[in-house]
């Protein structure tokens, strides 16, 4: 069966992981989630992301998730643009998540990357999803 929502879903085993206060949560592996990823790794919501072969053809990204003194980083974690219904935003409408404490992850010409990355590189596009 095919998904629907391959970042939603990722973004769902995250957040079960660290409400189960597991170490490492697995996800098939694509470009596109890795990069949403790499901007998690860079901003310290998780520890890294190893991409395993399963068997020829098939890969898995294990991601290793972060806390603080028992508490997980990533308090809240929410899709924001869905396959339904895609949010696009300019550069002076990019959202402000909690006044600047948490992340909005972009999907711009230039490639996934936070609010704060988009500003500096002056550039605007598809809001994939918020981090707090």
């Amino acid at each position: 069966m095919t998904m629907s929502d391959p970042l939603g879903d990722m973004l769902t085993r995250i957040r079960n992981g660290q409400r189960a206060r597991m170490a490492v949560v697995a996800s098939p592996a694509s470009k596109h989630r890795a990069n949403v990823l790499e901007v998690l790794k860079r901003e310290g919501y998780i520890r890294g992301y190893t991409r395993e072969q399963v068997r020829p053809g098939v890969a898995e990204l294990k991601i290793e998730l972060k806390y603080v003194d028992g508490e997980p980083v990533i308090r809240e974690i929410s899709r924001v643009s869905k396959p339904g219904r895609r949010i696009y935003s300019k550069l002076v409408d990019l959202p402000r998540v909690y006044n600047g404490l948490g992340i909005s992850i972009l999907s711009t010409p230039r490639g996934v990357m936070s609010d704060s990355e988009a500003r500096a590189a002056k550039v605007g596009g598809e809001v994939l999803c918020r981090v707090f």
